[in-house]
């Protein structure tokens, strides 16, 4: 999508926060402002190697504790990597989990939400390919922008639960993955750490309701909190914003909100219904924005995946380059 003159990467594409997103997402891509900036990826584990006489678990115990020797932050694979035990449960997709600590949650992430994870993934023989335990940093993304297995087994956990995940090619990256991918069964342990709830939809999302302002390029807005300020941004002025937004039906596409982390941008850089709306605002506002196709990326967007349509955004203007 045609992200300098977008919102965000993630209107379209997914997420990606580390290396495992590489792996995990696929298409993930991450943004630090309103520009697609594709994050380096880190080489994978080569794919397992043919299958030997020797035992699956001493076939990893060997290669793990090979990995572990060569790499210091290495962490060894569970002896169980190459297959589910038998007390595993196991879903119609093939995906297999075991649960190793139970959380306190109650509450299961959903499609919309942003979760916070710690993480260690394992190719079938034993090597790991990617650990945010071993970076000593947790990873957030969105619980569908990530590979089918990821997004089936999250919707299991609740907040607090480690559990164990052994997911076939199918549903991760294919038994032939792409260059600098893990390919075959992966096999994931997993700790819950924080589930961040999507923003609740706005009740006149599909149209601005009768006190709404309106522009005449058809942009429609509404003041939902006044701001302190009174300057407001130009043109081309940098700003820093929390943002969410949805399409016509309803539909959450991207927001800030659920990453946590505001988005900073120059306002010559985004859609242009974005340029007119935020130069309305002063500091501190926070606006409902009902953008027509015409002012976004289209009623029939040219690239794949751009939402098509009017959009409605909330925006939140924290600061501006004065």
């Amino acid at each position: 999508m045609r992200i300098r003159l977008s919102i965000s990467a993630r209107l379209s594409s997914c997420l990606v926060t580390s290396a495992l997103l590489l792996g995990l997402g696929g298409c993930n891509t991450k943004t630090e402002e309103p520009a697609a900036k594709p994050e380096a990826e880190k080489p994978a584990a080569t794919p397992p190697p043919a299958a030997s006489s020797a035992t699956p678990a001493a076939t990893a115990a060997t290669t793990a504790s090979a990995a572990a020797s060569s790499d210091p932050k290495a962490i060894p694979a569970p002896a169980d990597v190459a297959s589910p035990p038998a007390d595993a449960k196991k879903t119609a997709s093939g995906l297999a989990t075991k649960v190793l600590t139970p959380g306190k949650g109650k509450e299961h992430p959903k499609d919309a939400d942003q979760v916070k994870v710690h993480y260690t993934g394992w190719t079938s023989d034993g090597k790991m390919f990617d650990s945010s335990v071993a970076r000593g940093e947790p990873t957030s993304f969105g619980v569908t922008q990530v590979i089918a297995g990821w997004t089936e087994a999250l919707k299991l956990m609740v907040v607090g639960e480690k559990r164990r995940m052994w997911i076939p090619a199918k549903i991760a990256y294919g038994e032939t993955a792409r260059p600098g991918y893990p390919a075959g069964q992966l096999t994931f342990d997993v700790e819950l750490l924080e589930i961040i709830g999507a923003p609740e939809t706005p009740k006149d999302v599909a149209a601005p309701p009768a006190d709404a302002k309106k522009t005449a390029s058809g942009l429609a807005y509404r003041v939902l909190t006044k701001g302190s300020g009174k300057e407001h941004p130009g043109p081309t002025t940098r700003v820093k914003v929390h943002y969410s937004g949805w399409t016509k039906d309803g539909k959450m596409f991207d927001s800030s909100v659920t990453r946590g982390e505001p988005t900073q941008f120059g306002l010559n850089q985004v859609i242009p219904g974005w340029t007119e709306g935020v130069q309305l605002m002063v500091k501190g506002e926070k606006t409902r924005f009902w953008i027509p196709g015409k002012l976004a990326y289209g009623d029939e967007p040219k690239r794949p995946g751009a939402p098509s349509g009017q959009l409605t955004f909330d925006i939140e203007l924290i600061d501006f380059d004065k």
